[in-house]
């Protein structure tokens, strides 16, 4: 574990998705602690699976019983680094490559991994991306729809789809943000995208109560993942989370187990709430 240290090394990469195979350090993202079978016979849909907290978050669930499918947008490598640590918890895993802001990608994922698994128990809506924008007018329209289709449309479309094969006793877990309460004067559109999260978990969690169906959310605070680099200038990367009352960033395996705690029976009087693993700041929420 790193969870001693505040800060990173100088560090900056050029495009989006990032690449947590180049991180230095490399994110915690192995299980804490041994599985106690929580998620036995599941089957579980992770999009953004393949690094970040999404790879904590499908290791976690891996050990603790489940078959898995991880939806990536292009990250090869980290994709098949995350096959392999899943196969050796003793894990099932199909990896399934697109953009889950096409409502027509999210339906074939869907029809993929019940062909393969035969239903959706478990669906955690993770995928995500972020862009740094000082002022408002520099948010190009481009940017603006990109970051609202992969954030919020991607996980209503994949939402969608999954419902069609969940039944009763199935767990959403939606990925917000400690920026969707707090917000963040360079992540405007990114936190507004993450609002919008909050309020389509409560308004669905609503919707399905009758069917046995929960539906949460988790927001994390400053996450050592590969967004940082792809998304912040070098100096911004160095004092990452520095700002929290823990006095540094979170790892990915100490998010994980939210995720774990809303997709089992741990918390099955638990429906529309968020659980906000952020380093200690005060949100209300």
């Amino acid at each position: 574990m790193s969870e001693a240290k505040a800060g990173f090394p100088l560090q900056h990469q050029s495009r989006q998705p990032g690449r947590e195979h180049k991180m230095r350090p490399h994110p915690d993202y192995e299980p804490r602690y041994p599985g106690s079978g929580r998620l036995r016979d599941r089957i579980a849909l992770v999009t953004g699976g393949d690094s970040g907290i999404g790879r904590a978050v499908s290791l976690l669930f891996a050990r603790e019983g489940a078959k898995l499918a991880i939806v990536y947008k292009e990250e090869e490598t980290d994709a098949r680094e995350t096959a392999r640590l899943i196969e050796e918890e003793g894990g099932e895993v199909l990896l399934i490559k697109g953009d889950v802001g096409k409502k027509a990608f999210c339906e074939k994922t869907v029809e993929k991994m019940v062909s393969r698994f035969g239903r959706v128990d478990v669906l955690v809506n993770n995928a995500a991306e972020q862009h740094v924008a000082e002022e408002l007018p520099e948010i190009t329209e481009k940017q603006l729809e990109d970051t609202f289709r992969t954030n919020i449309f991607g996980y209503v479309f994949m939402t969608q789809a999954a419902l069609k094969h969940m039944r009763k006793g199935a767990a959403i877990v939606n990925t917000a943000s400690v920026t969707a309460y707090r917000g963040s004067p360079h992540l405007v559109d990114y936190s507004a995208t993450k609002g919008a999260i909050v309020a389509f978990t409560r308004s669905l969690s609503a919707q399905l109560a009758s069917k046995g169906i929960r539906v949460n959310a988790v927001a994390p605070g400053p996450i050592w993942t590969p967004l940082i680099p792809a998304s912040f200038d070098a100096d911004k990367v160095k004092k990452f989370g520095t700002d929290v009352p823990l006095g540094r960033a979170g790892q990915p395996n100490e998010v994980a187990p939210a995720f774990l705690f809303l997709a089992c029976q741990d918390s099955s009087y638990f429906t529309g709430q968020v659980l906000h693993p952020n380093g200690g700041e005060m949100v209300n929420g």
